[in-house]
């Protein structure tokens, strides 16, 4: 029988998140923390990573977790690296992707977790956190925008290619990315889930943003329906064009004007078919006089 071809190494890359990690042959019995073993760590030995992307952790999903791993267990391992005495770091290992199931486990009074090691630099460690938490879909939109630029800027991955490795199309992580250059105020209703990442989206457009996120939240509207105030804002505040001074008409709105007592406008259309009369009064005795004169009719000539 002809023996089985030797597995192939696993593509390593952006976008393969922890499957990139745990490729190596694993060793249970290992006592040392040789690269790809997996060990089960002492919870009190781990500590966070300081490049977490996740600044939020939902208590009632660590709470659900929590019951997760006392029913079945820790079924991923996390993936962790030597601290290697970094600077303020008491515990022998840093968290590199895991860290809620680390926080669940100790809340299941779990006292130790399954981890493979793996030896990375400060920069492998952070792209890896960065992708294995969007792999996850569960950042809020701007966790999710501030990963997908650390991905851009930091390690000079294009849009296009962040994209393909994460299932998503380049204009869904370019208008996330733009979530970011919103007012501080509007980020916080976003990241409180006051306002939807396709309310952010919308008033992204508006002159003044941080007011009409106010009125959104206050109203309750939907995106569509903020769409439309964003736009209505724009109409109002845009710049009316009025055609060049007609002598003519200029000298027709000084006549009315002088027989009236009122001021008088008139804007004919720009094809010659029709305008606008407006007749303005300051009092209500200005109105009654001038309703009064028309319902009397013109003078009768002798």
């Amino acid at each position: 029988m002809t023996p089985d071809p030797s597995p192939q190494p696993r593509q390593r890359g952006l976008g393969k998140g922890l499957a990139a990690l745990l490729g190596e042959t694993v060793d249970p019995g290992a006592g040392s923390a040789r690269e790809g073993t997996l060990l089960s760590i002492p919870i009190e030995q781990l500590a966070p990573h300081p490049g977490q992307p996740r600044q939020h952790f939902d208590e009632a999903e660590i709470k659900s977790l929590a019951a997760s791993i006392r029913e079945k267990g820790i079924v991923q391992p996390l993936v962790v690296r030597p601290a290697d005495g970094a600077e303020g770091e008491e515990a022998p290992y840093q968290i590199v992707a895991g860290e809620r199931r680390w926080r669940a486990a100790q809340r299941a009074g779990i006292h130790e977790v399954p981890a493979v090691v793996r030896r990375l630099s400060d920069a492998e460690s952070i792209e890896i956190a960065l992708v294995e938490n969007l792999q996850r879909r569960d950042l809020n939109a701007l966790e999710e925008a501030s990963a997908y630029r650390r991905l851009i800027d930091d390690f000079a991955h294009r849009q296009e290619d962040v994209a393909q490795a994460l299932g998503k199309s380049r204009s869904h992580v370019a208008n996330t990315v733009r979530l970011l250059d919103l007012p501080a105020s509007v980020k916080t209703l976003i990241a409180d889930a006051a306002l939807s990442a396709g309310h952010g989206r919308a008033l992204l457009a508006a002159d003044d943003p941080a007011g009409l996120a106010e009125i959104v939240v206050r109203l309750g509207l939907t995106v569509r329906q903020t769409e439309a105030l964003v736009r209505r804002a724009g109409q109002e505040k845009a710049p009316k064009t009025t055609p060049a001074a007609d002598p003519n008409i200029r000298a027709l709105e000084k006549e009315l004007g002088r027989a009236l007592g009122l001021k008088v406008a008139i804007a004919p259309r720009a094809n010659g078919a029709g305008g606008k009369l407006t007749i303005a009064y300051r009092q209500p005795e200005q109105l009654d006089s001038l309703i009064a004169r028309l319902r009397a009719g013109p003078p009768s000539r002798p």
